[in-house]
This record gives structure tokens, C-alpha cells and sequence, in this order.
């Protein structure tokens, strides 16, 4: 239950003619404390609620916890969500043998467009697809509980 990723800002959208699949995404947080943050999410037509716990010192891994839930249920604990809804849509593609995930995000954090890559461990290596940019693992800002707090059309 160890999530290990790395987090990258993406400068084109290239990304898009080789993605495999996409969905909407709408998202909030019932807890966002740095220790642990709560997520409800609701992806197309199904839900879930994940839990996860502190970043590690580099940012690259942590606890998660996700289980699926209904529709309804997400719909439901949305509303009980802390201010910021997170709306976005999520890209994937497989590349080099890996599975990249890309967020377009919409609302107060239109304009933001970052990639993330799961890893089997932090030291593990992969090829960067040409429309990755600048790393951001560990950068808190890019968190997307902080995101619900401080989006991105404020940062300046």
C-alpha cells in the first residue's frame, strides 16, 4: 500500500494522440492535513475514497489506501468536502513501458497541465516521453489537496 511516483509538469499536448483512454475527474477533500488528506473522487460514473499518508523526505512515496463506492456515495461526500473542488481530465498512456497519467485541469486551476508515473521503487529508471517537462515531485504546491487550497490561477 506504498505509492511511489514521480511528478512532472508537461510542455505540449502531444501526450494527447498517444493516450489510451481518458475520463473526467471531479475530486475534493474531506481532510487535507499534511499527515494524512482523505480524497473522494469521482471518476466517470464510479467512486472512490482514498486515504493517504505523509510524503516521504523526497516526496517520491507514501501510504495509499483507495477503495471503490458508488456513485451516488462520492456524489453524496462531495458536498461534505472541504472548499475546492479539483475538476480535470485524466490521460493515460503507455509509453516505454510504463503508465503515464495526465491531468488537464479545469476551473481555478486552468492552465495546469502535470503528468505523474507510478514506480515499482524510488530508485527504478524510465525513459522521459519528449512532452515531459520540469520535474515537480515533492513540490507541496503541486499536491493536488493543496491545489484545492491555493490553485493555480493564483500563484503570482
Amino acid at each position: 500500500m506504498i505509492e511511489i511516483e514521480r511528478k512532472f509538469l508537461v510542455n505540449s499536448d502531444a501526450f494527447k494522440a498517444e493516450a489510451n483512454t481518458h475520463y473526467i475527474i471531479k475530486q475534493g477533500f474531506l481532510n487535507s492535513d499534511k499527515a494524512r488528506t482523505v480524497r473522494v473522487r469521482l471518476k466517470n460514473d464510479k467512486g472512490y475514497l482514498t486515504v493517504k499518508g505523509k510524503s516521504s523526505a523526497n516526496g517520491l512515496s507514501r501510504f495509499e489506501w483507495e477503495t471503490e463506492i458508488s456513485k451516488l456515495e462520492a456524489e453524496a461526500l462531495l458536498k461534505l468536502c472541504e472548499p475546492g473542488i479539483i475538476d480535470k481530465t485524466r490521460f493515460e498512456v503507455t509509453k516505454h513501458g510504463h503508465i503515464f497519467e495526465i491531468d488537464v485541469f479545469y476551473g481555478e486551476n486552468e492552465g495546469l497541465i502535470m503528468a505523474e508515473v507510478e514506480l515499482n521503487s524510488e530508485s527504478e529508471t524510465f525513459l522521459k516521453p519528449e512532452w515531459l517537462g520540469k520535474e515537480v515531485t515533492g513540490d507541496i504546491r503541486y499536491y493536488n489537496s493543496m491545489l484545492s487550497k491555493r490553485p493555480f490561477k493564483e500563484w503570482e
